[in-house]
């Protein structure tokens, strides 16, 4: 295991929480496995293992651009992930305000419905 696969399950585990990393790790198969070191490496143990700017604001970040692309499925992960990442409830919210302006309010909506579910299963699961 290469020091930035280290640094990116240090940081996976961190910010998406050992249950979804220890679940998705079981899942893993060798169909997948280049695919997962891949995100391992690039996403969590380089972009989301930078300081250049702070957790919270990358969760931000990353919240606003699966919306705006339409990456509908991971947003419940990175809400849940807020958690962990420092973003508030209202900071996603913030997000989703900018993605409605500058790609669309149709995907800003659905992104705001999947928060609100997600947020109101974090409230029965503390």
């Amino acid at each position: 295991m290469s020091e930035r696969h280290a640094k990116g399950m240090e940081v996976r585990r961190r910010v998406l929480g050992d249950a979804h990393v220890d679940r998705a790790e079981a899942a893993k198969t060798p169909l997948d496995q280049p695919f997962q070191d891949l995100i391992t490496e690039s996403a969590w143990g380089n972009v989301w293992a930078s300081d250049a700017i702070s957790p919270r604001e990358r969760s931000m970040l990353t919240l606003a651009l699966l919306a705006a692309m339409g990456n509908f499925d991971e947003i419940p992960m990175h809400v849940r992930a807020t958690r962990n990442t420092g973003a508030s409830p209202r900071d996603i919210m913030e997000a989703f305000q900018h993605v409605a302006i500058y790609a669309g309010v149709p995907r800003a909506n659905h992104a705001i419905k999947l928060a609100k579910a997600t947020l109101a299963e974090m409230e029965d699961k503390p």
